[in-house]
């Protein structure tokens, strides 16, 4: 059967050649691949002499002789120099067989076979190379033929995946890879044998035999080709790269560590609020750390318990047969079953004993089981271990304690699921540390709230209780604090009953912020109705509060310090101690404040302002208006005097007084927002408590930059038939008059109740002015909601309740006065003084006589 010579046989690579010399020693047949060897054609090539043509000349004597003895039917063999002509004439060395031939006519010839040495050297190379990489090298190496089987692998192939070299030939790619794995490198081969595209670093995943752990690696893939060039296989060089892959892996996993640090520091703790402080953790943790994630804070620190969070479960944890009770403030999943969506009986309830696996919804309170690995972590502040639930698709979890300044303030779970790589040292370290950063702006947060609501208790506490009620106005009031992003501020308002039903309101604000701000302003507020119970003018009060607001700025409370000697004198506290005071206490405290008195028989009110912004009045039928009141300077400035401004109100007027966060902003200058309070203020005649309202929704307040405080009156003067009101003449018979003229007054106002009270205190009164008193005497009766008695005259001599001996026939006036009054007192007045008593209206229930032990109170 005759076959040709196949595309990439050995004749492909080693160059063969022959032709034949005649018996003239000529060449006398010439073989195409002799023409190819030698470069000389068919038709030139025959009939040349070969030694004269190819043979270098100091060669050819010897090569005559060599042609001679071969034609005389000698064999031959051996290397021969050759020369191709041409301008540039190519040597080489052939190795020549020479057998010798007869032709037809009998006659002595040879045929002659030419091998290029060349080519022979070359293979011998290519073979060694061949050999010292399928043998030598450290790489496994492999060669797929044309249907993707292996042709050969060399010993480090044969090393991974066991048996011998030879035992690898006939393999395909599935006997050593995963299905998906396979069918990825039997597509690679196959692009890679059409396309001739060389493939380099393929990565593939697998195990060896007798190994469970997956290994990397690396895979290049290029096409072989005959000496022809034609497609003979596929070669695969490929290199084990799982450590590299493991050191990439904790790389970026070190990466990724340090970029959740670097973002739980940017993004945890910008809030004081508990609640959203631990969402912020878990918008961190999830999914960039975990799959589902949630915490659980102490239900004793959620509600303001003083107790130290750290000690919670050592101390009640065997007493509740489980940890303490805690409620879940935050979950975040990124897989779509891993969160209760509801809050359930059972959620409230302890979790499966001895695990962690209850998985109360979002603001459920629940304990831990006291030997679960939540409790532990919680007693010992140490990351536990979570076993997987009964639902098997939690892959790793960590009960991580939220340990801050020595104390745990609650847990932190961190969940990965099924697909999720398990959390290693790294992870558990970077949790410890999520969530001791969490943990330390919580108790930050939790410490600010307590302090934040205390310092507001004491504001509040400061502030008058529901609806001031006032003679002669109607009042409506609104406090609104700063929201609990901002510190607690010192604005204050009052409403103060003065003797004669005259009212002080009173508005204020200490500069700053903060609880220092708010103890000032609770000690300025104090100090104001202290002052107004002395029945001072408005300008004396504010002078005697900016001596009060200079003291609280000064070490010790007081305006000045200085020592008269040692001897017999206080002891000054040490020198370190006066120095360690006075850094605390040299904050300069200044206050605006506006002072007013209104007098409801007069419906006068008389202003004084220490730096605060002016009263805004409504007249009926008018627009509203600024009081032009003398600012005058802020209270702790001290040195300047304050002036009174006395200024007459309408019957149905509105008159607001207001603190700077009402119509200030760092949007808008003040000015803009005392325009707008006077268009604020069109509608006079609303409902009291819908004008406040209006005014707070119309202005842009800007609430939650500063405390808001608005007073607001409506001007009600005590009608004419309310007021009883003459003059007595300096004389004895004036006592009976006053008698008479309170008699009638009290039965035109059908308080026949009090008659004989009201008679025997005025008599008591009016007898005081004739004896102890100086110029006309005025007796005046006011009836609103109680009754009240003044009498004026013109000695500044204030009067003084005293007990009288037993063997005195007077001196007892006065304490029968406070005795039968409700209240009593005397104020000084421009031309002289009034003392006055105040008796309760009847309410249908029989007056209380006084005991014998009162009346014998007064001997």
């Amino acid at each position: 059967m005759w076959q040709s010579s196949p595309p990439g046989s050995i004749y492909d690579y080693i160059r063969v050649a022959s032709f034949s010399i005649g018996p003239d020693g000529q060449i006398e047949q010439w073989s195409r691949r002799a023409a190819g060897l030698f470069g000389i054609a068919a038709d030139k090539a025959v009939g040349m002499d070969p030694v004269e043509a190819f043979m270098p000349a100091d060669l050819r004597t010897d090569g005559h002789r060599r042609i001679g003895e071969i034609l005389d039917g000698k064999e031959w063999t051996g290397l021969v120099p050759f020369r191709i002509p041409g301008d540039d004439p190519v040597h080489g060395l052939a190795e020549i067989y020479v057998m010798p031939s007869e032709t037809g006519s009998g006659e002595r010839a040879a045929l002659c076979i030419v091998v290029d040495v060349r080519a022979l050297r070359h293979i011998e190379t290519d073979l060694a190379a061949s050999q010292a990489i399928f043998g030598q090298s450290p790489f496994g190496f492999v060669l797929f033929g044309m249907d993707l089987t292996v042709i050969r692998a060399n010993e480090r192939f044969a090393t991974v995946f066991g048996g011998r070299v030879t035992d690898h030939r006939g393999r395909t790619v599935d006997d050593y890879l995963s299905r998906p794995e396979a069918d990825r490198l039997t597509a690679t081969l196959k692009r890679v044998l059409e396309t001739g595209s060389s493939v380099t670093d393929l990565q593939l995943v697998g195990t060896a035999p007798g190994d469970t752990e997956n290994r990397n690696w690396s895979m290049n893939l290029y096409r072989v080709h005959s000496g022809s060039g034609r497609p003979i296989g596929i070669a695969g060089l490929a290199t084990d790269v799982t450590r590299r892959h493991i050191a990439a892996r904790e790389a970026a996993s070190a990466r990724r560590n340090l970029a959740l640090l670097n973002e739980a520091s940017a993004r945890i703790g910008n809030s004081l609020d508990l609640e959203t402080t631990a969402r912020e953790l878990l918008d961190v943790a999830v999914p960039g750390f975990c799959d589902l994630a949630s915490v659980d804070l102490y239900q004793g620190l959620l509600t303001g318990d003083d107790a130290p969070p750290g000690r919670w479960d050592s101390l009640r944890q065997e007493s509740f047969g489980g940890s303490a009770e805690l409620r879940r403030v935050a979950l975040a999943s990124a897989v779509s079953d891993g969160l209760p969506t509801t809050v359930t009986a059972a959620a409230t309830d302890t979790a499966a004993a001895g695990t962690c696996s209850g998985r109360p919804a979002l603001g459920a309170v629940h304990r831990f089981p006291y030997d679960s690995p939540c409790a532990t972590a919680l007693r010992t502040g140490r990351v536990e271990d979570v076993p997987s639930d009964d639902r098997g698709f939690v892959q790793s979890a960590l009960a991580v304690p939220m340990v801050a300044h020595d104390a745990v303030v609650g847990l932190v779970q961190f969940v990965r699921t099924k697909g999720s790589e398990p959390f290693g040292e790294r992870d558990r370290a970077l949790a410890t540390e999520l969530a001791a950063r969490a943990a330390v702006c919580i108790d930050n947060a939790r410490l600010y709230r307590r302090e934040h609501e205390r310092a507001l208790i004491l504001q509040r506490s400061l502030l008058p209780p529901g609806d001031p009620v006032a003679a002669g106005l109607d009042i409506a009031c609104r406090y609104l604090p700063g929201n609990t992003a901002t510190e607690v501020g010192g604005d204050w308002f009052d409403v103060i009953e003065l003797p004669g039903h005259r009212t002080a309101l009173v508005v204020g604000d200490v500069m700053g912020r903060g609880l220092r701000a708010a103890v000032a302003m609770g000690e300025l507020r104090t100090a104001v109705r202290t002052l107004a119970l002395l029945d001072l003018e408005p300008a004396e009060v504010l002078s005697a509060l900016d001596e009060v607001a200079r003291g609280l700025g000064t070490p010790g409370g007081g305006t000045s310090s200085s020592s008269g000697g040692s001897g017999g004198g206080a002891q000054w506290p040490s020198r370190a101690a006066h120095r360690s005071r006075e850094a605390d206490l040299s904050e300069v405290y200044l206050a605006t404040c506006v002072y007013a008195v209104y007098d409801p028989v007069t419906r006068r009110c008389t202003f004084a302002n220490a730096g605060h912004l002016p009263p805004a009045v409504v007249e009926p039928g008018e627009p509203a208006t600024l009081l032009d009141v003398p600012p005058g300077m802020p209270l702790g400035v001290g040195g300047e005097p304050f002036e009174e401004v006395e200024v007459e109100l309408k019957e149905g007027a509105l008159l607001a007084l207001y603190t700077d966060g009402l119509v200030e902003s760092r949007d808008h200058p003040l000015d803009e927002g005392l325009h707008a309070l006077r268009g604020a203020l069109v509608e006079p005649d609303r409902p009291l408590e819908d004008v406040c309202d209006h005014v707070l929704t119309t202005l842009d307040t800007r609430h939650g930059e500063d405390d808001i405080a608005l007073l607001m009156a409506r001007i009600r003067g005590l009608p004419v038939d309310a007021v009883g009101d003459w003059r007595l003449p300096r004389e004895p018979r004036s006592v009976g008059r006053a008698r008479e003229l309170a008699r009638d007054q009290l039965l035109a106002w059908d308080l026949d109740e009090l008659v004989d009270t009201t008679e025997l205190l005025v008599s008591e009164l009016v007898t005081n002015a004739l004896r102890y008193g100086e110029g006309e005497i005025r007796l005046r009766l006011l009836r609103d909601r109680t009754l009240v008695c003044e009498v004026w005259d013109a000695g500044l001599v204030q009067p003084r309740r005293r007990r009288a001996r037993d063997t005195d026939e007077g001196g007892r006036g006065l304490q029968l006065v406070g005795l039968l009054s409700v209240a009593w007192g005397s104020r000084r007045t421009p031309r002289g003084k009034t003392v006055w008593f105040e008796l309760a209206l009847p309410d249908g229930e029989p007056a209380a006589e006084p005991t014998v032990e009162q009346l014998l109170s007064m001997f």
